[in-house]
């Protein structure tokens, strides 16, 4: 019973003192109201106004370039290589990988991309024409 009474005398006025302390800016920070009136304008101002598109990263690009270069490269060996074990599923696979590298090419250049079945090599020859006629090369 004794430590109720310890526990009610010193813990009671430290959480309310540390509470009322905490309302105080430091030296390094600016108050809290203001932090939260900056935080809730910046909220309010970013539903108000359109959602602009960033320019893409051109690192990202040459990231995706390179990685396009390697499946190509992996698909090409694959063709030409007639004794690999399993090799229709490892084309299959690896020009499946190859379409997911151009539609995220394609994001990146802004270059629609039509919801047509997996695999459709006219989309992906459509796809290529189009990235090649903005520039890329892989």
């Amino acid at each position: 019973m004794s430590w109720v009474l310890l526990a009610g005398v010193f813990l009671v006025p430290a959480l309310v003192f540390s509470a009322f302390w905490s309302l105080f800016p430091g030296v390094d920070e600016p108050p809290r109201w203001r932090v939260v009136l900056a935080d809730r304008l910046e909220a309010w101002a970013h539903h108000l106004r359109p959602e602009r598109r960033r320019p893409p990263d051109p690192f990202d690009a040459l990231r995706v370039q390179e990685r396009l270069g390697a499946v190509a490269d992996h698909v090409r060996s694959l063709e030409l290589d007639p004794r690999t074990f399993a090799r229709a599923e490892r084309i299959i696979a690896s020009q499946l990988a190859y379409d997911q590298l151009l539609a995220e090419a394609c994001q990146l250049a802004g270059i629609e991309v039509q919801p047509r079945p997996k695999g459709d090599p006219a989309e992906r020859f459509r796809e290529e024409v189009e990235l090649a006629s903005r520039g890329w090369t892989w």
